[in-house]
């Protein structure tokens, strides 16, 4: 057997405006039972049902197969059949109460109940839960007996036979007024120790609010027995005198959204309902109050009663009204609303207008029926006959509620419940002229904000009311709801925003020094108010500025802001829209240079360097050029102005080891590895222009450029640079580079730079003849202007090229001869020395020319002996079938053989000479001597040396051994 509930909605369908709120379906049973049912209950998806005949059927609501069938341990003839059931919000407590008075306890995961026999012959009429719920065993709960009696117990599962289930059973209150019909109890505080207890009869309703009692271990004593004896109760109570009629204490489920430890003290609080012989008294069950003595009183103070008149009546059979309305016969509570059943008509109450909002015939008026009954952890809802199960779907309960709440006042809890945006601006909107009305402008502006009202009349009335804090919180609230694409408001709205600051801003200051200067009693702590208060709008100003920096035009604030003179201000916005042009423009023109390099020295864009470059340079040059050197971005010779005009105001002045641009550039050369020829012809020119005599760093910087090989600048231009300012050693040094030794030699001598000059002289790249006349011009400007010869002489002893006779010609004609006597002699000396030489050279040749004549003549005797069998080394055939030529080497060719291979070796030229002279033999046209001759030459060309020994051999060692007129298989291995 099975339970079906697909037929109707499932607990927690998906909402929807167009179905109304309340609807009954009716469930389909899988199973068929020959029993009536004779109570239920239903918590946390479980549903179960007790039958006549003393079954129990638990069904699992999420599976709709998982059902057990659970039978008592007796027969109900014994223990009389089953009357109420009793389940805890969790579901995993069950107590089942029969009409003699027996009592039995069924854990969730348990299929045989246990007798409950320390509450035997107790008509149990409700039980109040401990709040602490799922738990194994019940805790203390709150047994509301039929006899008036309040007993507090503690049921505990056991699998021990003789170990009874109920820890203890105490008798903690009777309120005097008959059977107990509802009992709650729940934590008030964070405290465990604080509970509140409600307790319904049928006329009276008592609330309670106190401390338990616990001493010893759980389980162990009553923890309600305090709160009842110590406590007095809030009472409500109605008339003794009228009709005694169906009594219930219901209490609201659990919000589908929080906890019940979320709840706040507004529309979601948990709310209870007594229904009694009045009515429907209802209210909220607050959570906090400052004083819990009078939490019950203003509980009951605050609820209201529904009348059973205002709900709609219960016709006859004929369909006429009547006269008599019958009174409810079940009432529960969902999260808004009142469920009354009337003779099988169901009807729906909102709570919180008395509103009905839904009222459907469900049953015949005489069908008996079990009552309603409330899943509070899932929020689904229940009726019960004998032999039926409805269930009463609820969709988007809450829909109208936000307008309710809005109706009565209660503007925060209707924001809560307003989910469109069409709701939520209705409520802004009404919500904001309220606290306009109540004067509450600050809190006004931040709903109005967020509402579509109109934009004009809102800012009117701010401004009408003289209320500029509220109307700047207005439009901050305002232009956070606007859509991006709305570029123009935006705009609008945030340049307006600048101006309201600006204001404030302004009107703080004039107070502050207002103050100040009239020095009254208390104006310190009022100054100090003050303060804070600029400290906190500059701040909101500066945040606003970070945030909406996209949706300011940047001339209109600088309009703004310049017009109220607030420079901190000007300066922040600058910063924040990243327009640091501007701040660096604002310290430039007020000559500040330190905040201007302070902003300077966190640029990376190039353009700000080239654009403030020569001021700054003018006035901080150490610290630009630090920054400058940290920047591996610019290009240097963008900066070449600046330096140049820095080199020509301050240049003059600093020392060349101070100039802060030839710093620089020689960073840019020496660290950076520039090449651009503008920047080593800036360095050039830089120092060449100076005024100083020391010429060291100019030759330093080129003789490092002759070191590294590479020549970077112009050396026409710093040629011409240096001569202009008789920069010596550079300029013979850029000679000596272009090779131009002469001119360089020259130059030195023009200036007296005679050891210089000799330095060129010597440069071990010249050849003697160079380095001669080089020397000459030495020797004639140290001759000249040495006042002694002999100083003179040994000064150009310096070069061995020199000789006294060079020398002779550039000594004045009066010199005497004994001056360099010494000189002349050891010249001569060596010239005698010299001509020995020559003449033993002489000697050793005329020898070797006696040898050479002597095998000259053994050539001519010299023969070679040739085999009969010799074969030419080219054609191999016999030698001896034509003329042939034989080499000292032995290898011998036949006379056309060796012209071949000679013209095949020889140059284009020769191999031409050998074909005229052949043809030329070959017709017989010379004769005589002339054919002699021809014959001799040709032989000279073709014989004169060995074609596999010679010169020529060696030259065809790249040619391959295997030609392509050779057979390449005779050469295989």
């Amino acid at each position: 057997m099975a339970l079906d509930t697909s037929s109707g909605y499932a607990p927690g369908a998906q909402d929807d405006t167009s179905l109304p709120i309340f609807d009954v379906q009716k469930v389909q049973l899988r199973f068929d039972i020959s029993a009536e049912f004779v109570a239920a209950q239903v918590a946390n998806n479980v549903l179960i049902l007790a039958l006549s005949t003393g079954r129990l059927l638990r069904f699992d609501l999420d599976n709709a197969e998982d059902i057990d069938d659970i039978d008592l341990p007796k027969r109900p003839a014994e223990i009389g059949v089953i009357r109420k059931l009793f389940l805890d919000p969790s579901a995993s407590h069950l107590i089942i109460s029969t009409a003699l008075g027996e009592n039995y306890y069924l854990h969730t995961q348990s299929r045989q109940p246990k007798h409950l026999s320390r509450l035997k012959g107790v008509q149990v009429e409700c039980i109040g839960w401990n709040p602490s719920q799922p738990t194994a065993s019940t805790r203390e709960i709150l047994v509301g007996a039929a006899d008036g009696n309040i007993y507090e117990t503690y049921i505990e599962p056991s699998t021990e036979f003789y170990r009874r289930e109920e820890k203890y059973v105490k008798n903690v209150y009777n309120p005097q007024d008959g059977t107990i019909v509802g009992i709650y109890t729940d934590v008030l505080s964070s405290r465990p120790d604080t509970r509140r207890i409600v307790v319904a009869t049928h006329h009276k309703l008592l609330h309670f609010v106190g401390r338990t009692g616990r001493q010893g271990q759980e389980g162990s004593g009553s923890l309600y027995s305090k709160i009842f004896e110590g406590e007095t109760p809030a009472v409500h109570e109605i008339d003794r005198t009228q009709a005694r009629v169906p009594s219930v204490l219901a209490i609201s489920p659990d919000s589908p959204d929080k906890s019940p430890s979320q709840l706040d003290d507004h529309a979601e609080t948990r709310a209870y309902a007594w229904l009694n012989a009045e009515g429907i008294f209802n209210g909220r069950l607050l959570t906090t109050s400052g004083d819990m003595t009078t939490l019950g009183r203003q509980i009951l103070r605050d609820s209201k009663l529904l009348p059973q008149t205002r709900l709609p009546p219960v016709q006859t059979a004929g369909g006429r009204n009547r006269t008599q309305q019958p009174p409810i016969s079940s009432m529960l509570l969902t999260q808004f609303h009142i469920l009354a059943l009337v003779e099988g008509k169901l009807t729906a109450v909102n709570r919180l207008d008395e509103s009905v909002v839904y009222s459907q015939q469900i049953l015949e008026p005489t069908t008996p029926n079990l009552g309603l009954f409330s899943d509070h952890q899932k929020n689904t809802y229940w009726l019960f006959t004998s032999n039926e199960i409805f269930e009463v779907v609820v969709t988007e309960e809450a829909r109208d509620v936000w307008r309710i709440l809005l109706q009565q006042g209660q503007f925060e809890a209707a924001q809560q419940y307003a989910k469109t945006s069409e709701q939520k601006d209705a409520v802004a909107s009404k919500t904001g002229d309220r606290l306009m009305s109540q004067g509450k402008f600050d809190e006004a502006a931040t709903i109005l904000g967020r509402s579509t009202k109109s934009f004009e009349d809102v800012a009117l009335a701010f401004i009408d009311n003289d209320q500029q804090d509220a109307l700047r919180k207005y439009l901050a609230t305002k232009l956070s709801s606007l859509k991006r694409s709305s570029i123009m408001q935006r705009t609008m709205v945030a340049c307006w925003l600048i101006e309201l600051y600006m204001a404030k801003l302004d009107q703080l200051d004039d107070t502050i020094s207002t103050k100040a200067d009239i020095g009254a009693n208390g104006a310190t702590s009022t100054a100090q108010q003050n303060e804070r208060q600029l400290a906190q709008i500059r701040k909101e100003f500066q945040d606003f500025c970070m945030k909406y920096k996209l949706d300011l035009d940047s001339k209109t604030v600088y309009e703004i802001i310049s017009s109220h003179g607030r420079e901190e201000e000007l300066l922040h916005f600058a910063s924040v829209s990243e327009d640091y042009n501007y701040v660096l423009s604002y310290w430039v023109q007020r000559e500040r240079w330190d905040d201007a390099m302070a902003v300077l020295k966190k640029q990376t864009e190039p353009e700000m360097f080239y654009r403030y470059c020569t001021v700054l340079m003018a006035h901080t040059p150490v610290d630009l050029i630090e920054v400058l050197m940290r920047q591996s971005a610019l290009e240097v010779k963008r900066l070449i102005p600046a330096l140049l005009n820095y080199n020509k105001t301050v240049g003059t002045g600093v020392p060349l080891s101070q100039n802060q641009a030839i710093r620089y550039l020689l960073f840019c050369i020496n660290h950076s590895h520039s090449t651009e020829p503008a920047v080593h012809n800036t360095l050039i020119s830089l120092c060449a222009s100076n005024p100083t005599t020391d010429e060291s760093a100019l030759l330093s910087y080129l003789q490092t450029q002759s070191q590294a090989q590479e020549q970077n600048y112009d050396a026409d231009f710093a040629l011409r640079l240096c001569i202009a300012h008789q920069r010596v050693q550079s300029c013979v040094h850029i000679y000596t580079t272009m090779k131009q030794y002469a001119s360089a030699v020259d130059l030195a001598l023009k200036y007296d730079e005679v050891e210089l000059a000799a330095t060129v002289a010597d440069s071990p790249d010249i050849d003697s003849a160079l380095r001669k006349r080089l020397w000459l011009k030495v020797a004639k400007k140290v001759i000249g202007r040495e006042k002694g010869i002999k100083s003179a002489i040994e000064f150009l002893k310096r070069c061995e090229l020199l000789r006294i006779e060079d020398l002779i010609p550039f000594f004045p004609d009066f010199v005497i001869i004994d001056d360099f006597k010494e000189e002349i002699c050891a010249a001569l000396e060596d010239y005698s020395r010299r001509i020995d030489e020559l003449k033993t050279e002489m000697d050793d040749s005329a020898s070797t020319a006696e040898h050479i004549k002597s095998d000259i003549k053994a050539l001519d005797e010299r023969y070679a002996i040739v085999e009969p069998g010799e074969r030419c080394w080219k054609c191999r055939l016999p030698l001896l079938m034509r003329q042939f030529f034989v080499f000292p080497c032995q290898h011998a060719f036949h006379a056309d053989c060796l012209g071949e291979m000679v013209m095949s070796m020889a140059g284009i030229g020769k191999g031409k000479r050998i074909r005229e002279l052949q043809k030329e033999i070959g017709r017989g046209v010379a004769l005589g001597k002339r054919r002699e001759g021809m014959v001799r030459e040709l032989d000279g060309l073709v014989a004169g040396a060995c074609v596999l020994c010679s010169e020529m051999a060696v030259k065809l060692v790249d040619e391959p051994f295997i030609g392509k007129e050779d057979d390449r298989e005779a050469w295989a291995i």
